[in-house]
């Protein structure tokens, strides 16, 4: 022991003998939970103090000094509270004059919990604090779903009938089973469960002892398949459209003998598996990561629609997660004899998470940018009035509560009653097409006649001879007819 410590030491029982002497007692203990690695503070106050400087001592029990402040200002620290020049403990000289002598204690570890005393010089009794340290922890740290996982609630030093309540993502949460320990120096309370999707978030142990509550948490997740989240998650998709059905395993965590089935609802508890779609396409490891092995329809159509698992081997558990594809069309009818009347029903193979349907006209500029503007809520759009309005793309957006759902688009074709109104305008134009086309008809008969002459001509022609011959005989026959008496 060096003269520092022996100095040290000597102060001690000096201030603690004085201190004694003055008031002779101890005041109650005071309860102080910390969750393990924050601060602490443990609370020393008086409503007045008769020294402008007093002598401060903060110790622990069995443990010696913690801090010490002399009248002069002078201030010790215990050699486990300070480390390299850094110290764990610290007393805001800033609230003395308040009366406040309060300590803080950084960091705070699972050893730093016990009984500590806060005596003041020229004060009353010394003031006692019990402090509590709370830890969360899981084991495994990331365990594989399926597998077993405890979460553990530790109180050192352990309090005797403390209440225990767990928190999941700020809810209550009760353990289908879980163990109440106390050996004395730690407080235990475990869960044990089945590690699954809904374990996922942030867990709370919420402890309360003597009118105290403190409290620790500690984040648990689990690795598997973390897209889709849940069991039975609903993936939307128009007729004759693309869709990706996902399937992502935990980045890094690559499954063995990855599968994609059709359920077969034969049994709601024991699905059988069918064929799957002829657009289907399982997911391609040289373009995607090796944990993805999410699948594409290329081209949905109505009977496409059902449930699907993927399925994963990863560390001897299987993993699996069904996927429901819901399909949907637009039917499109005309329920009355109105010329121009029509209707278009929004149709989804499966409407239990839908809440409300919008329909929204769909309309291009002449730089092609889309412009949308709803029209009406419902399932059902009835298209009455016979107009250019009419025409073009509609879409039907479905919602859910937690939003949009998905949509599909349906292009409308000049209405009927439209062409109708238009007919008479229709025939005089037809009538003036079929008129020239008769007259241009005629034309080319009279010049393909006419080409046909010349070329009959060109042909006899091109024979000088044959020509004179011809000129001579008609000459000989006209004057034979002239002078018959001749002959």
């Amino acid at each position: 022991m060096n003269l520092n410590s022996v100095i040290m030491t000597l102060d001690y029982f000096i201030f603690v003998l004085t201190t004694f002497l003055m008031t002779g007692a101890q005041s109650e203990v005071t309860e102080v939970f910390a969750e393990a690695g924050s601060q602490a503070v443990l609370p020393c106050k008086y409503s007045s103090t008769s020294y402008d400087s007093p002598g401060i001592l903060w110790i622990k029990t069995n443990k010696g000094t913690v801090w010490r402040k002399q009248k002069s200002g002078l201030q010790f620290w215990g050699s486990s509270w300070s480390q390299k020049g850094i110290q764990r403990v610290h007393c805001p000289h800033s609230q003395f004059e308040r009366g406040d002598y309060s300590l803080q204690i950084n960091s705070v570890r699972e050893e730093d919990g016990g009984v500590y005393s806060c005596t003041v010089e020229g004060q009353g009794d010394e003031y006692m604090v019990m402090l509590r340290i709370i830890r969360v922890s899981i084991s495994p740290s990331v365990p594989i779903s399926g597998k077993d996982v405890s979460v553990t609630c530790d109180v050192t030093p352990g309090p005797q009938g403390p209440t225990v309540q767990w928190m999941l993502n700020d809810s209550p949460f009760l353990p289908q089973t879980g163990i109440l320990e106390t050996n004395g120096e730690t407080f235990d309370s475990i869960v044990r469960e089945k590690a699954t999707a809904r374990l996922t978030g942030n867990w709370t142990c919420v402890v309360g002892y003597k009118g105290k509550e403190g409290r620790a948490s500690a984040a648990l997740s689990v690795k598997g398949i973390i897209q889709p989240a849940t069991d039975d998650t609903k993936v939307y998709a128009a007729v004759g459209s693309a869709v990706t059905l996902p399937c992502v395993f935990t980045p890094g965590l690559i499954p063995a003998l990855p599968v994609w089935e059709k359920l077969q609802p034969v049994s709601h508890l024991k699905p059988a598996a069918s064929r799957l779609p002829a657009s289907f396409s399982p997911s391609s490891q040289s373009s995607q990561a090796p944990w993805d092995k999410s699948a594409i329809l290329k081209e949905v159509g109505l009977k496409d629609e059902g449930r699907y698992r993927c399925s994963g081997t990863v560390q001897g558990q299987r993993l699996a997660r069904n996927i429901q594809l819901i399909v949907a069309t637009i039917d499109n009818s005309v329920p009355s004899k109105k010329k121009g009347a029509g209707t278009l029903t929004c149709q989804l193979s499966d409407t239990s998470e839908v809440t409300e349907y919008e329909w929204v006209h769909v309309t291009y500029d002449p730089s092609a940018t889309q412009s949308f503007r709803s029209i009406q809520k419902g399932k059902t759009l009835s298209l009455n009035q016979v107009s250019e309005e009419n025409w073009g793309e509609w879409a039907c957006r479905f919602s859910g509560k937690e939003g949009n759902l998905g949509n599909i688009t349906y292009h409308v074709q000049m209405m009927s009653g439209l062409s109708g109104q238009k007919s008479s305008g229709f025939s005089y134009t037809t009538a003036a097409v079929v008129g020239l086309s008769f007259l241009l008809l005629v034309l080319l008969l009279i010049l393909a006649q006419l080409y046909k002459n010349h070329q009959r001509r060109k042909g006899i022609f091109q024979y000088p001879a044959l020509e004179t011959i011809v000129h001579t005989i008609s000459n000989e026959r006209e004057e034979r007819e002239r002078n018959p008496m001749k002959k």
